[in-house]
């Protein structure tokens, strides 16, 4: 994974992967001028990367606040704590929603009503961890601190508790591997 954070030169790498991630993974995206305009997804992950730099740089609150009014117009909750990394295509990102501890590998896929969330209120990393090009289907629950390991397709609505192994198809609630 790679981990986006730090100088503007790596963030706007990120962003240029972002729009790309769109252009290729997105059969309804018809241009960049429209993608940049109308993209929620990309809107969210843009706030978001602005976001990370300020809660990393100690403006937590700040960050909050711009994550919050992220997910007022788009629909689309991520928390500014959480690692993403380059290539995050969020499609039709209605209902989807990042946990604080969760990270995101590169080049990866997440439709409307994902959660990647926690089970509990336990401390440190309670989120899941999604490697290098994982698929997420609308409506998946990806819960607590597991790893979903590179290639993985995960079906729409399913409730994944458990780690998942490299290159997997798992679908059901909870879900299974049959791949």
């Amino acid at each position: 994974m790679t981990r986006v954070i730090g100088d503007v030169k790596s963030i706007g790498k990120a962003i240029k992967s972002d729009i790309e991630a769109v252009k290729e993974r997105d059969p309804a995206a018809r241009g960049k001028f429209e993608i940049l305009l109308t993209n929620q997804g990309l809107h969210a992950i843009w706030s978001y990367r602005l976001a990370h730099w300020l809660y990393i740089s100690g403006y937590k609150f700040l960050a909050r606040i711009i994550s919050q009014i992220s997910r007022f117009f788009t629909g689309i909750e991520i928390h500014p704590a959480c690692l993403i990394g380059k290539g995050l295509l969020i499609d039709h990102g209605s209902g989807v929603v990042i946990g604080e501890t969760a990270i995101i590998g590169d080049n990866c896929t997440i439709f409307q009503g994902v959660t990647l969330g926690g089970t509990g209120k336990n401390q440190g990393k309670r989120h899941p961890t999604l490697r290098n090009n994982v698929f997420v289907g609308a409506g998946a629950k990806i819960l607590g601190n597991i790893e979903i390991g590179d290639n993985v397709k995960i079906g729409a609505n399913a409730v994944v508790l458990t780690d998942i192994p490299e290159g997997a198809t798992a679908v059901g609630v909870p879900a299974r591997v049959i791949k």
